[in-house]
């Protein structure tokens, strides 16, 4: 497993958001985290980079417990992150945000014509301020700074948001292709048939906790218990 959270427990101050928490994810998988708002997806992303850590319970990743760990050394080992407002820095080009991203890891190393033929358009937009691109666009930029980074595994929060449809179709058939090059997944988001359509296996979150887990097809399929968990 390229990726092991074990019965993890995590608070804001005395609030305690998560409630025993367990999911797993093989190397070259792509994983969805799916459930209503405020059901704890965010603070789960959250707690496996040490920005909110789990008061209790473990995570492991390749091989490393991480649970104590700083975010920054989290990233060093090799987990990128998405997050939901993308966080790229607008006053700076494109290049520039794509250039501060690079890191070495472990794990294989991409390079800027990688990039390019996996987003087109981005070749065209080196030299512009991100203040001025469109949420796709940024998106774009977002997924290609963790891929610099040389990831095992990557989390994303609401890829998908505020996008056009094609856009937002086309930004989850990326995340599907990271299976090619063994890159692992954790992908949270609120359209349910899109990031099912796009993964191997799914979790469903209610209250901070796992109520589900299964195939992804195997959801997708039954439109009577994906009502029951997810309302679509």
């Amino acid at each position: 497993m390229i990726l092991e959270v074990s019965d993890i427990k995590t608070f804001y101050n005395e609030t305690q958001a998560l409630f025993g928490v367990s999911l797993e994810i093989k190397q070259g998988e792509v994983v969805a985290l799916l459930g209503p708002n405020g059901a704890g997806k965010t603070t789960t992303l959250r707690s496996i980079l040490g920005l909110t850590p789990a008061r209790s319970g473990s995570i492991r990743f390749d091989g490393s417990d991480i649970t104590h760990s700083a975010t920054h050394e989290i990233s060093r080992l090799g987990i990128g992150w998405v997050p939901d407002d993308r966080r790229i820095f607008p006053t700076l080009t494109v290049a520039r945000n794509l250039a501060i991203a690079r890191k070495q890891t472990r794990f294989r190393t991409w390079s800027l014509k990688e990039m390019f033929g996996i987003f087109s358009a981005l070749e065209h937009l080196m030299d512009r301020e991100c203040e001025n691109l469109s949420g796709g666009e940024m998106q774009m930029v977002a997924i290609s700074r963790a891929l610099l980074g040389a990831p095992g595994l990557v989390l994303f929060d609401e890829p998908t948001q505020g996008l056009a449809p094609k856009v937002a179709q086309d930004v989850m058939a990326t995340v599907s292709r990271l299976r090619d090059a063994s890159i692992s997944a954790l992908v949270v988001e609120q359209n349910a048939v899109v990031a099912l359509q796009s993964s191997d296996r799914a979790y469903v979150m209610d209250r901070g906790r796992i109520v589900h887990h299964g195939l992804a097809c195997e959801l997708l399929a039954d439109d009577e218990l994906r009502v029951s968990l997810l309302g679509v």
